[in-house]
């Protein structure tokens, strides 16, 4: 944030959702009961034996995975071979899409009204209009 709040950038809000969202779903934690360790499907595969195809495998990796939207995990050297953009790049992307395509409902208009009333009032308490 710069000159103290009174400029910013629509890319970086946008970025720091993208880090909000993942934060959110880290502070959830992990469950830890039978079902989320999978205890009959490790009595059932046995010691030595292979998880990766069983239903409940990929039923908990789906739902304790959260995949980023604008964070690229390519290692940096394929990355930089096939000029990926940053996170503000793709963070700008998203912007532009945003901007082009979401039509926002219009604020009921008792709440615009009460908006506009207390910026009016603030203005003519600051003496700018």
């Amino acid at each position: 944030m710069l000159e103290m709040g009174m400029t910013f950038g629509y890319a970086q809000y946008v970025a720091d959702n993208e880090m909000v969202r993942m934060l959110r779903r880290l502070l959830q934690g992990i469950p830890v009961n039978d079902e989320s360790m999978a205890v009959d499907v490790i009595k059932q595969v046995g010691a030595g034996g292979h998880f990766l195809m069983e239903d409940h495998t990929m039923t908990h990796m789906k739902s304790a995975h959260v995949s980023p939207r604008l964070i690229d995990r390519t290692n940096r050297d394929a990355w930089i071979e096939q000029g990926k953009p940053n996170l503000i790049g793709k963070a700008k992307e998203e912007v532009l899409n945003i901007l082009a395509t979401q039509k926002p409902d219009p604020l009921p208009e008792k709440v615009a009204s009460e908006i506009r009333s207390t910026i009016e009032q603030i203005e003519k308490e600051l003496g700018i209009k």
